[in-house]
């Protein structure tokens, strides 16, 4: 008999609407985890083949030319992922602020292709486990998929400069961590952007209107935001009907 506190994974059926969100703010969980989860996971798609690519992004409640909150990113204008853009622009967001680690398998792989994990005792010690399993209580909370529409900026317009500004002042970090985990050197108080947008580079913007929050434990449930004035749309897995 299943334990009624301790539900399975997956438990809850989500193929259509699930206790919908709606209202003229971003649920604050959304907005959490947009200003302080530092990549998200852009999928698009040129209709046959889905594409998902990991992204820098800026997270802005309005801009001088939307009053919607918008996501900025950039991208190479002959990447795959803009080049699907182009011819369809729909896109799906993945945001979220859970730590990613592999806990201790029980035994190795029972084919031997695979030898089991180590236990937590071989790998750091008790005081490292104690704050990691605190940061990952504190963490690991929800992820939320934003479903919307792409737009490809008009290069050279004053809505990309404006928002290629606020891109590369969001991405400046005062200390920078290096592909293979060291600290990039660098004068104290010095600031280093981890991204460039030097050159030929198209900015890319998705206005935050509706989407689904998942918690860890699989529950989920739709958002949608809507201004006073507009009609609510019937939300299908967190996506209204297009």
């Amino acid at each position: 008999m299943a334990d009624p506190n301790n539900p399975p994974l997956s438990y809850e059926a989500s193929a259509s609407t699930c206790h919908p969100h709606v209202a003229s703010t971003l649920p604050t969980e959304v907005v959490s985890s947009l200003k302080n989860s530092r990549f998200l996971h852009l999928a698009t798609t040129d209709g046959m083949t889905p594409h998902i690519s990991l992204m820098s992004y800026t997270y802005l409640p309005c801009t001088p030319f939307d009053p919607y909150p918008t996501i900025i990113m950039t991208t190479n204008p002959s990447s795959r992922k803009t080049n699907q853009i182009l011819t369809n622009p729909r896109v799906s967001l993945l945001v979220h602020d859970w730590v990613s680690h592999r806990p201790p398998t029980r035994a190795p792989n029972p084919r031997g292709d695979r030898e089991g994990s180590p236990p937590p005792a071989a790998t750091r010690s008790s005081l490292a486990s104690l704050l990691l399993n605190l940061n990952t209580s504190a963490l690991s909370s929800i992820s939320t998929t934003i479903a919307g529409t792409a737009r490809v900026l008009e290069p050279g317009s004053e809505e990309e400069e404006w928002c290629k500004t606020q891109h590369l002042e969001n991405n400046t970090f005062e200390e920078e961590i290096g592909t293979f985990g060291q600290q990039l050197q660098q004068q104290p108080g010095a600031r280093r952007p981890s991204i460039s947008i030097d050159g030929d580079v198209r900015v890319v913007t998705v206005q935050v209107r509706e989407g689904r929050i998942a918690d860890w434990k699989g529950g989920v449930r739709d958002w949608q935001l809507v201004r006073e004035g507009e009609s609510q749309e019937t939300l299908v897995n967190g996506v209204a009907p297009a």
